[in-house]
């Protein structure tokens, strides 16, 4: 019998966005993780008010306190994301971040014994980091889209280059994601190491690139993180398909200034002249 939690929007939506980033080919095999902050509503209309504790999982290093009490849908270990909306309660789970700030304590999910994300580091320094900007976070999305994926094997691990690069594709990255793009050079994966590394940079960029490996992408909703990574990718598969020529047309500084100032947005300061 299905849990009632299944049949929440946000459930639903949740699922809804990882078989879209697996068709999209983003997420092959068992590559990515979403971690998503529940609303107070779904815990308490689904979850009954998150009572019932399944069991406890250790976490591989403490939480920061602005996490104590926060419940996280998120991905599990080693789950394909193919698999992810057919089977939800095998390749997710639902847990609720201890007093202790040591452990979680599992409200649905993750059967047979199986567990969060190996990016759990990354994933709560993040939420931690962009809490504190933006007490509205809710998302922290990974996912390894091809076009991000080649693009910072050509291009160099700079944050302003990049983003500035990328601005310059469409009219509409600088009003997406008027912050820009922070960049990491290659760092081994699932380590406290690159988790820092990642919250650190989002302390000022919703987006960071890890440098060939993928991409992730925070916000107040699923839409909005999903919305920051697509954009961003689109812009960089048009990077990479003008690469070869020579450009006629191209946005200057002056002119994404002025997309920005009708948004009534300010891009990343001193990244423009």
């Amino acid at each position: 019998m299905a849990h009632p939690v299944e049949e929440a929007r946000e459930f639903r939506d949740y699922l809804a966005i990882i078989g879209r980033m697996y068709d999209l080919g983003w997420d092959e095999r068992n590559g990515g993780n979403v971690s998503y902050l529940l609303s107070e509503e779904t815990i308490e209309k689904y979850l009954d008010g998150g009572k019932k504790i399944i069991r406890r999982i250790p976490l591989p290093m403490e939480a920061d306190p602005i996490m104590k009490g926060r419940v996280i849908l998120c991905t599990g270990t080693g789950k394909f994301f193919r698999n992810v909306p057919r089977y939800p309660s095998e390749c997710v789970g639902i847990f609720r971040i201890a007093d202790n700030l040591k452990e979680v304590e599992l409200l649905y999910g993750f059967d047979n014994n199986a567990c969060f994300t190996s990016e759990i580091y990354a994933h709560l320094m993040c939420h931690a980091t962009r809490l504190k900007k933006d007490p509205e976070n809710r998302v922290i999305l990974h996912t390894h889209p091809t076009n991000l994926i080649a693009l910072s094997q050509i291009h160099s691990a700079d944050d302003r280059e990049l983003t500035v690069d990328l601005w310059r594709m469409m009219t509409e990255c600088v009003v997406v994601f008027p912050d820009g793009i922070g960049v990491l050079p290659w760092m081994v994966c699932g380590t406290d190491e690159i988790g820092r590394a990642t919250a650190k940079k989002m302390e000022e960029h919703r987006l960071v690139l890890w440098s060939i490996h993928g991409i992730y992408g925070a916000g107040p909703s699923l839409d909005d993180a999903f919305g920051l990574v697509e954009t961003a990718e689109k812009a960089a598969e048009i990077y990479l398909k003008v690469l070869p020529y020579k450009l006629k047309n191209i946005m200057t500084d002056e002119d994404i200034k002025a997309v920005a100032k009708r948004f009534d947005l300010t891009p990343f300061p001193g990244y423009l002249s």
